[in-house]
């Protein structure tokens, strides 16, 4: 009788795993951060770029991730719907999109702007990868209007496609002369890190429904 029991024991604790052994032995999420030199770390050390921020951030809520920086100075969104296939691998789970601020510096037509962005979002979702847009404000020098059409891009694709958003990358930082580099432009190391404290409770609400589908 007590090897029985001990038998449906061990058979009951093999079957069905704790959650804490189901959490340690998930694999890492995938993520690429396609971008342009906001989110690759311009000027700054590797190990300062939003990228390896993020992934550390996330990391120290327990979870785990494996990030891809796929940010390339001076990009536009057309160039990052260009580059799309390679620059976001096979496997990848994951994307957060943060394009359009040079767009907005050159006063790039909103028009093409909202179709290149809305070209790397159907995409990503015909591949089965989820999607966090980061928005992104024009600067005033170009005028109300082409704001106003500029800065409605992003939220107007998160709408109709389904995506979350993060209105506004540069968050807490933009126009901030401490938290910028000499260039008025690209944050400091500790810029980022606001910009990844900001930003992080979104992360994690999006991972975490990505998770929730995976499992």
């Amino acid at each position: 009788m007590h090897i029985l029991v001990l038998l449906m024991g061990l058979m009951t604790a093999t079957a069905a795993p704790t959650q804490a052994q189901t959490a340690g032995t998930a694999r890492p999420i995938k993520m690429v951060v396609l971008g342009d030199s906001l989110s690759a770390g311009y000027g700054l050390p590797g190990a300062a770029a939003f990228p390896v921020r993020l992934q550390k951030a996330l990391e120290a809520k327990g979870i785990k991730v494996d990030m891809i920086n796929a940010g390339v100075s001076g990009d536009t969104s057309s160039g990052g719907r260009d580059r799309l296939d390679w620059s976001v691998p096979d496997g990848t789970d994951a994307v957060i999109v943060e394009l359009g601020a040079n767009d907005a510096l050159r006063g790039t037509d909103p028009a093409v702007t909202r179709a290149a962005l809305s070209d790397i979002i159907t995409k990503l979702q015909a591949r089965k990868i989820a999607v966090l847009l980061c928005g992104m404000l024009a600067p005033p020098n170009y005028g109300s209007d082409y704001a106003a059409k500029f800065n409605a891009i992003y939220p107007d694709l998160s709408k109709s496609l389904g995506v979350p958003l993060y209105p506004f990358f540069l968050d807490g930082v933009a126009a901030d002369a401490k938290l910028n580099q000499a260039d008025g432009m690209h944050p400091t190391a500790e810029g980022v890190d606001i910009v990844v404290n900001n930003m992080l409770p979104t992360v994690q609400a999006f991972l975490g429904a990505l998770s929730g589908q995976r499992s």
